[in-house]
C-alpha cells in the first residue's frame, strides 16, 4: 500500500512550480515538494525526513525552471 502511494506522489516532485517569478516558483516548489516528500517518507517510515528532502528538491526545481518548462498556473496568493 505504501509503495503504491509513494510512486505517484514522487512524480509530483517533477511538477513543482507555479508562478511567473523566481520567488513564487521557489516557494510553491518547496511547498509541493515538502508535501510529496512527506508522503514518500511516510511510505518508508520517515515522513519528516521526506518532507525536508522533498522541500529542498522542490524549491530547487522551482527556482531553476521557467514557466515555459513547468507551469502549474498562478499561486493561490495571486
Amino acid at each position: 500500500m505504501r509503495v503504491t502511494v509513494a510512486l505517484p506522489v514522487a512524480a509530483l516532485l517533477l511538477l513543482s512550480a507555479c508562478g511567473t517569478n523566481t520567488v513564487d516558483r521557489t516557494a510553491t516548489g518547496a511547498a509541493i515538494g515538502a508535501g510529496a516528500g512527506a508522503l514518500v517518507g511516510w511510505a518508508v517510515g520517515m515522513p519528516l525526513g521526506g518532507a525536508v528532502v522533498g522541500g529542498a528538491v522542490g524549491a530547487t526545481a522551482g527556482g531553476l525552471t521557467t514557466p515555459a518548462q513547468i507551469d502549474l498556473g498562478k499561486p493561490v496568493w495571486e
